[in-house]
């Protein structure tokens, strides 16, 4: 995993999932609050989930990324550019736990690995795909700097998408 990156603001360190992270991942994978992602998911699914955030780095040079804050060292979420047969573009996306909505984590931890993206993969564009009924992270998306792109590709049928420039 010597290619995952590791990124710092300041409040939060966004670095390489490890296996002591899955338990978490698939405890919000597999709750009420994944809804917007397609959930709740079954554990194996969850797994298959987890594993393709691992494998995208590799396979693509870009993937997720665990969010902790930096004064605890307190995993809360993930945040990762997303791509594959499943994203018609390359997706920014995030996911914060239980409890930790509404202190702004999502927009540092998104702005974060945007910048990055836009810097080192040098990508023009990146997007976020919502379920119509997720208003709080398209407004996420809108303080990223996000636009209602009504011409892209959903990822699935009655998605919103988000544009991004560089």
């Amino acid at each position: 995993m010597s290619s995952i990156p590791t990124l710092q603001t300041e409040r939060l360190v966004l670095r390489a999932p490890v296996m002591a992270d899955y338990p978490a991942y698939a405890d919000f994978m597999a709750s009420e609050r994944s809804r917007m992602m397609g959930g709740p998911h079954l554990r194996w699914a969850a797994w298959g989930m987890f594993c393709s955030d691992v494998a995208m780095w590799e396979l693509y040079g870009h993937g997720a990324l665990m969010i902790d804050l930096r004064e605890t060292g307190e995993c809360v979420g993930q945040v990762g550019i997303n791509h594959g047969p499943m994203f018609p573009e390359k997706e920014l996306g995030w996911m914060l736990y239980e409890g930790f909505e509404g202190r702004g984590f999502a927009t540092e931890a998104g702005r974060a690995l945007q910048d990055w993206a836009f810097e080192t993969l040098r990508l023009e564009t990146l997007v976020s795909y919502f379920d119509p009924a997720n208003e709080k992270s398209m407004a996420v998306s809108a303080r990223l700097g996000g636009v209602r792109d009504h011409s892209a590709t959903p990822q699935d049928e009655g998605d919103v998408v988000f544009r991004y420039f560089a």
